[in-house]
């Protein structure tokens, strides 16, 4: 096996194990919180959910789902060249994200113990299931010869502190999209078998049933706390937090469109449909839905990718880095400018939307 084919272009910590991908806006994110104020919340307004919520965690229903099989022993050197090292791009960020969520919901576990044990009980329960789909993605990695070393990933990056009600926004967001990320592609190829290139696909459709069960938590939490979701500034963070969220996929995803390829997928259609999706499930508890039927939402998307290709040869190019500033300048201006118009876009009431009262 030419060593070129077996780790192509991956720099290394040590033999097998992958250095981690350099942190930029689009790369997952390690977050903390205010621990003590989250201990605080009262939760009696919304305690028989939560309570029914944490029952089906406890279940466990993906215990033993999770298991290679004969499906994975082969040799997967046909997967080579630039789909290879973009699989293992997509294997690296899903498995720092799902990381990401453990180490999370395990400290808020570990914290709130005492002083909430109905939260901590759920976030030790949520944090079960992403150590679990963090192990399975870095098991997978190992087929492609390489790994991640996440304790080195624990101590390496950085942490991004978000107050509470930000991190609710955020987590519930994060786990909706992973579902219909996750569901969409495992629909894609039940119909298109041809396509299946890898067998950890086979896994996502009880895989994205633990996304969309957390998803449920942090609804129920956040209903539980009316002030998070039915003043003005609600619906200003709703709105930042949905763009961020779809801008960051969006951005992401189009760059790697040869990967959606190499699944039969369009990247840009994948994405679409995703976006509307979450943005439709976000509207049955964030106050304001984006108006993503709206072409020109699209349309400003695809000038920041445009832009993000820009950059990217510029970076690439022989410029002084001193020079290569004042040319990104300019990018830079047009990206916010995209961006803030996009935030600008008259918003959807949710509750008028989906025909119900709030």
């Amino acid at each position: 096996m030419v060593e070129s084919l077996r780790k192509p272009g991956f720099d290394e910590i040590r033999s097998g194990v992958k250095s981690p991908a350099k942190e930029t806006l689009l790369t997952p994110r390690f977050y903390t919180t205010d621990f003590d104020e989250m201990a605080q919340m009262d939760l009696s307004v919304n305690e028989d959910e939560l309570e029914a919520i944490i029952a089906e965690f406890r279940v466990d229903y993906n215990r033993h789902h999770f298991v290679r099989d004969a499906q994975f022993e082969q040799s997967w050197d046909s997967i080579d060249g630039e789909t290879r090292k973009l699989f293992v791009e997509f294997l690296e960020r899903s498995c720092t994200a799902e990381f990401s969520g453990f180490l999370l919901y395990k400290e808020l576990g570990r914290r709130l113990k005492d002083k909430s044990p109905l939260l901590a009980e759920g976030f030790n329960l949520m944090s079960r299931d992403e150590a679990r789909h963090a192990g399975f993605l870095n098991k997978a990695m190992s087929d492609f010869n390489l790994s991640l070393d996440l304790g080195f990933l624990t101590k390496s990056r950085s942490y991004t502190f978000f107050k509470p009600k930000f991190i609710f926004y955020a987590t519930y967001l994060s786990e909706k999209i992973g579902y219909w990320r996750y569901i969409t592609i495992y629909r894609h190829l039940a119909a298109h078998p041809e396509d299946r290139i890898y067998p950890i696909f086979n896994f996502f459709e009880n895989w994205c049933q633990d996304e969309n069960r957390h998803g449920d938590f942090f609804d129920a939490v956040m209903r539980a706390q009316p002030q998070m979701l039915n003043d003005w500034r609600a619906k200003l963070w709703s709105r930042f937090f949905l763009l961020s969220v779809f801008a960051t996929m969006y951005l992401n995803d189009i760059q790697r469109k040869d990967f959606y390829a190499s699944l039969g997928l369009d990247a840009r259609e994948y994405d679409i449909h995703v976006i509307k999706k979450t943005n439709e499930t976000a509207g049955r508890v964030f106050p304001v839905m984006l108006d993503v039927e709206n072409p020109a939402f699209y349309q400003r998307l695809d000038v920041c990718v445009q832009n993000n290709e820009k950059l990217a040869a510029i970076s690439s190019s022989n410029t002084p880095k001193f020079l290569q500033f004042f040319q990104k300048f300019p990018i830079y201006l047009s990206h916010g400018w995209q961006l803030l118009q996009l935030y600008l876009m008259k918003p959807i009431d949710a509750a008028s939307a989906h025909g119900q009262a709030r």
